[in-house]
């Protein structure tokens, strides 16, 4: 298995942008990952941003961004678009990359896969790759009833206990949430049960992502 380690800067920290369409995306995608990145990066900091996280939601964004980065310098943006709805507002979310563009210049960047069958994630995804053009980006999965699962090609080893506390930051913090059937233990661990069989991860779990274009220096 080939690997390729992240060094962080040596003086600068190392800024890590983190984009959802919904409240839970970014934890369910990433969020083991943001959890070994914060206990092996020193110097983290976070810019989080969920495009749909209105009423009940808005609070469980925030209190998702108060566990997974815990103790780490961040920005916490929360924008109200309808679940749904948001590549009909466009011109309005490009203008919001825009203007993100000259706020925050990641070392890394968190965003839904291309090929999501969800069409918000599929906006935000697009966008991500119009607006930051020489970053690195990783597109994280979301298992859901399209099954629209692909084959990644980036992954994340997980050691203990992180799998576990990924998915009680999720159902702490997602109350609203954990009435539907998917959303539950069983299924958050199975994934990264999968990807880590795939990836021969030593705690027998990981997180995968798709990378398009990777510059090795």
């Amino acid at each position: 298995m080939l690997r390729l380690n992240l060094p962080p800067k040596s003086t600068d920290p190392f800024v890590v942008l983190c984009l959802g369409a919904h409240s839970d995306d970014i934890e369910i995608g990433c969020g083991g990952t943001l959890l070994h990145l914060k206990q092996s990066v020193p110097g983290l900091k976070f810019h989080w941003v969920v495009f749909n996280a209105s009423g009940a939601r808005s609070h469980e964004a925030t209190k998702a961004a108060e566990l997974f980065a815990a103790d780490c310098d961040k920005k916490v943006v929360l924008k109200t678009y309808r679940d749904g709805f948001l590549p009909y507002h466009g011109a309005e979310v490009k203008d919001f990359f825009e203007e993100m563009k000259g706020q925050v210049s990641p070392d890394l960047i968190f965003t839904h896969w291309q090929d999501d069958a969800h069409q918000d994630h599929r906006l935000v995804s697009e966008l991500t790759w119009n607006t930051f053009r020489n970053h690195l980006i990783l597109e994280y999965e979301v298992p859901k009833y399209d099954g629209d699962m692909g084959r990644p090609n980036v992954f994340v080893p997980l050691e203990s206990p992180l799998p576990d506390l990924k998915v009680d930051y999720l159902l702490e913090a997602f109350e609203s949430q954990r009435a539907k059937p998917w959303f539950d233990r069983e299924l958050f661990k199975g994934l990264m049960r999968i990807r880590g069989m795939e990836s021969n991860s030593p705690s027998g779990y990981a997180e995968a992502f798709h990378s398009r274009k990777l510059v090795v220096q």
